[in-house]
């Protein structure tokens, strides 16, 4: 049975719901509307995690806290994802399309104050982030753009896998050191931050 014109399947990609599609655009290069429009909210979900990662590096630069090297991954992690969202959008125009920006919200680490808790906020980010990338890259398979499903799946795709391995094996390196949830386990932050080598890759 056919989908009635106008309804959209269920999904959990990040669509532009007020996107200006460039659809009359002679420079368009076979970019379907829905892809575009995938694209276009994807790259802002994209920026959107890179300001959360600059907030949890100051988290980690305040006084009361001072885990330098933590800092500096968090810092590194958010240039990266600003590389990546660069990436997306210069993408997006080199097949014509067009991108929306939207208003920043507030990153939701405020009440963040140790290194696990940042560190399951960014396990969690990343999950969002995959799921996100492999629901774009079937789309763009499905609207029979198999070069944006390609590119989704080399650029974004598959760092993201290696940043999640790298990632769980900090989490288990800070719970055997003795990091809790509040600031109660400093000293195992302190051993996390002067010995963990992937703190300063």
């Amino acid at each position: 049975m056919a989908e009635p014109a106008g309804k959209r399947l269920k999904s959990s990609l990040p669509l532009c719901r007020t996107h200006r599609s460039s659809a009359g655009s002679r420079a368009r290069l076979n970019l379907q509307a829905a892809v575009e429009e995938a694209l276009c909210g994807v790259s802002s979900l994209l920026w959107d995690g890179a300001y959360r990662l600059q907030a949890l590096a100051s988290v980690f630069e305040r006084d009361d806290v001072a885990l330098p090297r933590v800092a500096s991954f968090f810092h590194q992690d958010a240039l990266k994802q600003e590389r990546e969202a660069e990436a997306m959008l210069g993408y997006l125009a080199e097949r014509g399309g067009s991108y929306c920006g939207k208003d920043i919200q507030k990153p939701g680490c405020e009440g963040v104050c140790a290194v696990l808790p940042a560190l399951e906020l960014l396990l969690l980010q990343l999950k969002e982030e995959v799921g996100v990338l492999v629901e774009l890259n079937q789309l763009a398979r499905n609207h029979g753009d198999p070069h944006t499903a390609s590119v989704v799946k080399s650029r974004f795709l598959a760092p993201r896998v290696d940043r999640l391995k790298l990632l769980g094996d900090l989490m288990t390196s800070a719970g055997r050191v003795g990091c809790t949830h509040d600031q109660t386990g400093g000293f195992g932050e302190y051993i996390l931050n002067e010995l963990q080598e992937e703190l300063t890759r």
